[in-house]
């Protein structure tokens, strides 16, 4: 990551969750301050806070506002596949979505799970 955002490349993580946070979420809370020391930027969304936002159905990266790649996951929460999109219209619809998350998320250093 260091040598990522080392080259002026901006990283933006958003994770929209349940609270309580479950155990492996604290595990992934806890271990965040190490992304962002690396100049990662993470933002925290409480799920009951998204109501009323649009969102893509599946986790995504989204690359240089072109290239999606969409992480498939089974009801365990267990990855399972990846897909690469770059169709446009599918692209703008996930970046419009990422951008109502950030916009309401809380920065990772304010962010205190319940």
């Amino acid at each position: 990551m260091a040598a990522t955002t080392g080259r002026g490349v901006s990283v933006r993580r958003a994770r929209i969750v349940s609270e309580p946070i479950s155990a492996y979420v604290r595990f992934e809370y806890d271990v965040t301050a190490g992304n962002t020391a690396a100049g990662e930027q993470v933002r925290w969304l409480p799920r009951r806070r998204a109501t009323d936002l649009a969102l893509p159905g599946n986790d995504f990266w989204l690359f240089d506002s072109a290239t999606l790649l969409l992480n498939h996951f089974d009801g365990d929460g267990n990855f399972t596949d990846h897909e690469l999109i770059t169709d446009p219209a599918v692209s703008e619809l996930c970046a419009a979505a990422f951008e109502a998350v950030w916009d309401r998320s809380i920065p990772h250093e304010e962010y205190r799970p319940r």
